[in-house]
């Protein structure tokens, strides 16, 4: 159903390293690139996740409670896209563990403040 999620940001560049990372950990890479966007993915494949910003010319801001969830392979690879977050910019929101009997997640935000985790379930 979801196609891809945008992340403001003020400063492209920057998302554009922490971004590139993180979708090169996942498989992927930039799919589309215009202007002051970029969007991460495979086209036909999983959601994927663009930043940009904001066309109103405002600064971008964080929404609360808005987060973007990044599907991880195994408990391995939450560390790793964490560990990579915190490496390009991004900070702790919640190191990553199990969060009940089914689900594990790491949780940090991009250099925008953008909130994101990484996750399994099962």
């Amino acid at each position: 159903m979801i196609g891809y999620v945008t992340v403001g940001t003020n400063d492209l560049p920057r998302a554009a390293k922490f971004y590139d990372a993180i979708a090169a950990e996942m498989g992927v890479a930039r799919m589309m690139e215009f202007g002051n966007f970029i969007a991460w993915g495979a086209p036909g494949g999983a959601a994927g996740i663009a930043a940009t910003a904001p066309s109103d010319g405002q600064p971008a801001t964080v929404g609360n409670g808005v987060m973007v969830a990044l599907e991880a392979k195994d408990k391995d690879q939450v560390h790793r896209l964490y560990d990579i977050a915190l490496a390009n910019g991004g900070t702790c929101e919640g190191p990553p563990g199990a969060r009940g009997d089914t689900f594990y997640a790491g949780y940090f935000r991009d250099p925008d403040g953008n909130k994101l985790n990484a996750f399994i379930m099962g």
